[in-house]
């Protein structure tokens, strides 16, 4: 339709910058007030320069997932700084995406950047609702798939000394478990090989699940796996509530010994660990602990042993005496009542006498000689055991392997494995028994 000149004169118009001071005038008319509300953070961002923080909040469908609303969010610098340590000192969670949370917000609307919920304060205990929920949901999934307390019911060996250790060498509590371990007083021998794994920030799952199965495809090496992470705020250790990390470990074929060192309830994975303790040098002490409950049974065992010989010995000499001492006056008093008997038996008597004393002499000497044999073979046994075990890891080390005349090739401090991983000019050394050599590829 067209107007003419005097029609548009006529009509009232207004810019696009009024339109929106009116809807904004409207939107503090109609909504004064602050409210709280749920839902979850998304396109968590901060603003390096000005402080403040921007993000977006969205509802989903509790079937489907899919987005029922969305509105965008800020938070000022100000509110930011208090706001932030707040929450992650509540929750023990990195304020950022995919958190649910109860927020107050106020309703505003710009002229130029439209809709917008700006955030004066939060509620923490909400989250944590949420978060107990999903570790009890993968409590739960773990116990119906019926491998929560799997790892809980394999044997603890009596000799506990080959260890695979899951940390990170940098850790202050791998230095404190090495200590501990290697100063024990009973000056026991413990075999003791890291596998290296992140054990703080987003990738310490993926971390240890990659440990534990280079630590499964050689397990028979080992007598323990033992997990160390030696302390940490509560946000670096909720990647041990993972339900990947948490199954992996309820279902390692070796029992599984956790020290991570946290004073908060126990995480997922110390839950279905075979056994939990509060520290690295806890779990040191477990294990020398374990050593020394075998070490005083096999005690009790030897002098069990050596105390029933002396019984039976004692026993046996004692009623050789009362033979002894009986047999002259059973002789007399026979001869007393028939001497014309007491002479022809005489002789047989005495011989008699004679044969029996060596058969007990004899069978007293066989017992105690069998004793003795039978309690040595078995502390033989014990030691030959325990010899043979330090043989065994002492042959699975490198420099065992060096002194049967091969020799380690490194570049850049790594082991090379491969021809093809050498390029001419490239510098390796070659380490011997002896020693090692530097060398360059020329061809």
């Amino acid at each position: 339709m067209l107007y003419g000149t005097d029609e548009r004169e006529e009509r009232e118009a207004c810019s696009l910058s009024e339109l929106n001071t009116r809807v904004r005038e409207a939107v503090h008319r109609a909504l004064p007030e602050t409210y709280w509300v749920r839902a979850e953070m998304t396109d968590v961002r901060m603003n390096l320069s000005s402080g403040h923080c921007y993000l977006e909040f969205v509802e989903k469908h509790p079937v489907t997932g899919q987005l029922v609303a969305k509105a965008r969010g800020m938070i000022w610098s100000r509110t930011f700084r208090m706001l932030k340590p707040y929450f992650e000192g509540e929750t023990g969670q990195v304020f950022g995406s995919g958190l649910k949370v109860l927020v107050k917000v106020s309703v505003d609307f710009h002229e130029l950047y439209g809709y917008n919920l700006t955030v004066q304060d939060i509620d923490p205990s909400y989250t944590l609702g949420d978060l107990y929920r999903k570790r009890m949901e993968i409590i739960r999934r773990l116990q119906e798939e019926g491998v929560y307390a799997l790892n809980k019911e394999l044997e603890l060996p009596l000799l506990i000394q080959r260890i695979a250790l899951v940390t990170s060498p940098t850790a202050a509590g791998y230095g404190d478990f090495m200590n501990q371990l290697q100063s024990n007083r009973a000056g026991y021998q413990f075999y003791v090989k890291l596998f290296p794994a992140i054990m703080q920030g987003g990738k310490t799952e993926e971390s240890i699940i990659r440990a534990l199965d280079r630590i499964y495809s050689r397990m028979d090496l080992f007598d323990v796996v033992v997990i160390l992470r030696g302390g940490g705020s509560v946000a670096d250790l909720n990647c041990f509530d993972s339900y990947a990390l948490a199954s992996h470990c309820a279902q390692f074929p070796l029992p599984v010994l956790t020290g991570i060192g946290h004073e908060r309830d126990d995480s997922v994975v110390d839950l279905v660990a075979h056994t939990r303790m509060k520290t690295p040098t806890a779990v040191a002490e477990f294990l020398i602990a374990k050593l020394d409950e075998t070490a005083d049974e096999l005690q009790e065992l030897q002098e069990r042993a050596l105390g029933s010989a002396t019984e039976l010995l004692t026993r046996q000499k004692t009623l050789l005496r009362l033979l002894v001492t009986q047999l002259p006056v059973l002789a007399v008093n026979r001869l007393e009542g028939n001497r014309s008997l007491m002479q022809r038996w005489g002789n047989k008597l005495s011989a008699a006498a004679n044969t029996l004393l060596n058969r007990r002499g004899t069978m007293l000497a066989e017992i105690n000689y069998r004793l003795k044999n039978n309690v040595q073979a078995g502390l033989t046994k014990s030691v030959r055991y325990l010899d043979l075990t330090e043989q065994y890891i002492k042959m699975a080390s490198p420099d065992y392997i060096l002194k049967r005349g091969y020799s380690l090739t490194l570049k850049d401090g790594k082991i090379v494995k491969r021809a093809d991983a050498l390029r001419v000019g490239d510098i390796f050394v070659t380490r011997f028994t002896d020693g090692e050599h530097t060398g360059k590829v020329i061809k």
